[in-house]
């Protein structure tokens, strides 16, 4: 059995976060997903592009509330110099008339429903994680390669918030950057996917991206949806794999 734990180190700094946890078993790899379907994923992630906008009243980025919140966040824990919320980069894109391209299927599903509700989403291949995944404050030294970079080895920090399971991190700095052990792939078949919200008053948007997150992947990617809920203080952890 695999669990997701919210360890008492994170709920310190953030009572009242929210997180949104979807687990898709048995999903399409990108060369099952209908042509139809795929053009329709790609129209969505276009609209989530403009949708985006909406997010965005001011042309200093940083002075907008859903990037504003995070770079308060991120004050809270050690990061990397230079590390930014995922949001972040991706409504930078759409502020610079950049919009954000498709990469798959199932990124680009969770990158449409992150551009619409303007809330971090993520996903990671389940079948790579070494026990339970915990989310917490680390002791620094945790295994990790960033996805993106030369293969290279880039410990966490003392005092990093992050995404680890027993033998490394999975996902540094709460939400800056996968690695490359646990990243999803074109033959990825169950993921775990997750939407972040730091923010408590906005707990309604991120149950409503779980929700349409859900919809969409098991309506394009059949998959079967075996967990779909929320992480609170109140529930701090979900079995992920039975």
């Amino acid at each position: 059995m695999k669990r997701f734990i919210v360890e008492d180190s994170f709920w310190d700094l953030f009572p009242g976060a929210s997180l949104g946890v979807v687990v898709a078993q048995g999903m399409k790899t990108p060369d099952e997903v209908p042509a139809q379907d795929a053009e329709e994923i790609s129209a969505l992630l276009a609209q989530a592009n403009i949708k985006a906008q909406a997010h965005l009243e001011n042309p200093t980025l940083s002075a907008n509330a859903p990037v504003r919140v995070w770079r308060e966040a991120y004050q809270k824990f050690k990061t990397k110099r230079g590390a930014r919320c995922s949001i972040e980069n991706l409504l930078k894109r759409v502020l610079k008339d950049n919009p954000v391209g498709s990469i798959s299927p199932s990124v680009d599903i969770y990158n449409a429903m992150s551009l619409t509700y303007a809330l971090p989403l993520g996903g990671e291949d389940i079948d790579t994680f070494q026990g339970d995944l915990r989310l917490t404050i680390t002791a620094g030294g945790d295994a990790f390669i960033p996805l993106g970079e030369h293969a290279e080895e880039d410990p966490t920090l003392p005092g990093e918030l992050c995404y680890v399971d027993e033998i490394g991190a999975v996902c540094r700095c709460w939400n800056w950057r996968d690695g490359v052990r646990t990243a999803l792939t074109d033959t990825t078949r169950n993921a775990f996917l997750i939407v972040e919200c730091v923010d408590p008053e906005r707990i309604d948007a991120c149950q409503a991206a779980t929700n349409e997150l859900t919809a969409l992947v098991e309506r394009y990617l059949g998959a079967n949806i075996l967990v779909s809920t929320l992480v609170t203080s109140e529930n701090r952890e979900v079995v992920i794999e039975p």
